[in-house]
């Protein structure tokens, strides 16, 4: 799907079991928030090969696509790409991401992004993309509008963490026809 020079993108492999569960958990305090379920789901070794397995068949089922950022020189996750709540009638679907504080501020999130969005409009047909962000998240929204989302409107209440719940941002991209 993309290989820079320093990083790849590629489908989660059950080898990536072991660095997949060390990015959650070593970045666990950063991920908390807002991919707390991801997390949840990757707390042991055992626990990402299962995660693996369930990512690998919603390939195959095109109800979710997960796709593992990796570093050239090491091969482990360096972080996710997520795409998700696809609706194949309205042929939409929205992007979530994380990416390990190790391999922040590179551009290796903004350049997977920008290659997850062309899959998903010339491999996969979809014609709306979506992010949701929460507005103290100026790293995410920066990814978002160097990749040409734009900001659509505020979601009130979008986003429930523990008894309180989190008015988040709907940023959008549109395929160009």
């Amino acid at each position: 799907m993309l290989s820079a020079e320093t990083f790849y993108l590629a489908p989660l492999n059950l080898d990536d079991a072991s660095s997949l569960n060390s990015l959650m958990i070593s970045n666990g305090k950063r991920f908390q928030a807002y991919l707390p379920k991801t997390l949840e789901q990757n707390i042991s070794e055992s626990a990402s090969k299962a995660y693996i397995s369930k990512k690998n068949k919603e390939i195959k089922e095109q109800s979710e696509f997960t796709f593992a950022i990796k570093d050239k020189d090491t091969h482990n996750v360096a972080g996710l790409v997520i795409l998700k709540n696809l609706d194949w009638n309205k042929k939409q679907g929205e992007f979530a991401y994380c990416l390990g504080s190790k391999y922040s501020g590179n551009g290796w999130m903004t350049k997977s992004i920008k290659a997850a969005k062309a899959y998903a409009f010339d491999e996969l047909g979809l014609e709306t993309l979506q992010i949701i962000i929460h507005k103290t998240n100026k790293t995410s929204i920066r990814v978002a509008e160097r990749n040409g989302f734009t900001w659509k409107q505020t979601l009130e209440k979008e986003y429930v963490t523990g008894k309180s719940t989190l008015d988040m941002e709907l940023y959008e991209s549109k395929k160009q026809t």
